[in-house]
Order: C-alpha cells, then structure tokens, then sequence
C-alpha cells in the first residue's frame, strides 16, 4: 500500500509541471497573439513609410519620429493626455472615496444606488459617449436648455459645450471622470469592508472624530487598494480614446486630442500607418513608467 502510494505521488509531481504549462499556455498564447504581434508590428511600421493602399515599403530609420515631435499636434496630444489623466483621476479618487463611504453602511435602497452607480462601467462607452454628445450638444443640449429657461443665457448666447476649447477640454475631462468612477468606487468599497470593524471602533472609543478616523486610519490602511485603483485609472484613462473620438474628434483645432486619438486619425484616417504606429510607441515608456512607480508606491504600503 505504501509502494503505492509512493508511485501515485511521483507520478503526481512529474506531471505537475505538464499540467501547469498546459494550464498557462493560453494565457501565454494571448499575450503572443493579441499583444506582442501587434506590438512588434507597430514597430515594424514606425521605422518604415507604410502607408494604406501602398504596397511598397521601405526603412526610413527615426525619420517617422523626427516628424512627429516636431508636430504641434503632438505636443498638444502629450499635454492633453496629461491633463485628463491626472485631472480625471483626482476627480475619480475623491468621488469614489466619496461614495465608497456613503455606501459602505447598510440602508434601504442601497442595492439599486449601487446599480445605478455602476451602469457607466457596465455599459458599453460608446453608447454612454452618444448619450453625453446629445447632453453636451450645441443645439439639443438639454443643459443648455436648462440655463436658457432658468434666464442665466440667451438663447443664442449659450455656450457651445464641444465647440469652444476649455468647454471642450472641460467636457471630455468630465465625461472620463464619469467613466472610471464606478470602476475605482467598486475596487474602494471592497478595501473599505476588508477593514476589521474593531479599528475603526477603538478610533471612536478614543475620541478620534470621522475626519481623523478617515484621514490617519482607514485611508492610510487602504493605501495599496488607492495604488491599484489609480493605477489602473492611469492606464485606462491614458491609452482610452474612445470619448475623445465621439465627443469631439479631437477637436476644435486638435484642443482635445490625445495620443491615442491622434495616432488612429493619422494612422487609420490619413492613411499614414508609420506614423500612427510611431505615436502609439510614444505610449509604451509612459505606461511603463507608470506602473513601475504605482507597483512601488503599493509594495511599499504593503511592507510598512
């Protein structure tokens, strides 16, 4: 019987490492297909003339980058991206602590506020980005509407929500913030309840008020779950280009574009695929960057 099962637990370990490599090799197979092809080919195209429609290519070494920095549309596109990921996400962690708070306690109807909460995320951005082009529209824009009716403008002196830069720059800021904030309110809320009840408790025994409980206890304790958040946040707002693309194109006057909008306009709509793929490149050191840093910031809140 021992003999047995010593034979059962060896050829349990030899086939351990088989069962591994098949169980990850789809995952490694993704990764190759659907990210490292595209990727390499990204490269391939950045330091060649392609171009839609030609079949001909040839290597043009950093010609395609020298182009691109000395765009102004790209200087724009970085500065955009810039600002709509490190404004959107401020607006995003404080709204989702926030709501994280106001929906940590039960209360009657808290189940559909959470529903409701998450539609933006649950919902498809495309069809949330047609509802706030109608919204935010020039002429049938309901809050347009409403300031009209309520005497604040003219009818014909309303501003122009996606016409006029700042407003432009405003609205698309605004539309991402509404984007992520379900996203991080969830990852938040569930670091909240992760929390033992009885700290919080001994907080209040010892006379420390819902702002120093929140600020020198519960928040510092989430730090790793805040990190992850806006790490993510971070990623997605920056590599996103979907609501720039239905709000405004990138427009007026290229004042919203982004680099992920600007290399599809130019790769995808001007029919230049090495300079498209040269400024989606662009993207790769900054994510890289990113999460390098964000992965430190939660270790170390992991290790203290």
């Amino acid at each position: 019987m021992a003999v047995a099962r010593t034979k059962i637990k060896s050829i349990g370990a030899a086939q351990s490492p088989l069962l591994g490599a098949a169980m990850f090799s789809p995952a490694v197979l993704y990764i190759l297909l659907l990210v490292a092809g595209p990727f390499f080919l990204a490269i391939f195209y950045a330091f060649s003339d392609a171009r839609i429609g030609n079949t001909e290519m040839h290597y043009v070494g950093l010609e395609n980058f020298r182009s691109i920095l000395q765009s102004p549309s790209f200087r724009v596109a970085i500065r955009n991206s810039l600002i709509f990921t490190i404004c959107s996400q401020m607006v995003v962690i404080i709204g989702a602590n926030i709501l994280a708070i106001s929906l940590e306690n039960t209360f009657r109807g808290r189940g559909l506020i959470r529903f409701l909460i998450l539609l933006p995320w649950v919902a498809p951005i495309a069809l949330g980005a047609i509802g706030w082009k109608w919204i935010l529209d020039s002429i049938y824009s309901v809050i347009t509407w409403v300031l009209v009716a309520a005497h604040i403008y003219k009818p014909f002196s309303a501003p122009m929500w996606l016409g006029e830069p700042h407003l432009a720059i405003a609205s698309v800021l605004l539309v991402h913030s509404w984007r992520m904030m379900p996203f991080s309110t969830v990852i938040l809320l569930a670091g909240r309840t992760a929390i033992p009840k009885d700290i919080p408790e001994a907080a209040a025994v010892d006379g420390a008020g819902f702002w120093r409980t929140q600020l020198q206890i519960v928040i510092p304790m989430m730090r790793p779950i805040i990190s992850v958040a806006v790490l993510f946040g971070l990623i997605f707002t920056f590599t996103d280009m979907t609501v720039v693309y239905i709000l405004t194109a990138g427009g007026p006057f290229d004042s919203t574009q982004t680099l992920p909008s600007l290399a599809f306009t130019m790769g995808i709509q001007g029919s230049d695929l090495a300079a498209g793929a040269a400024i989606s490149l662009f993207l790769v050191p900054v994510l890289v960057i990113i999460a390098y840093f964000m992965l430190r910031v939660a270790h170390r809140a992991e290790v203290n």
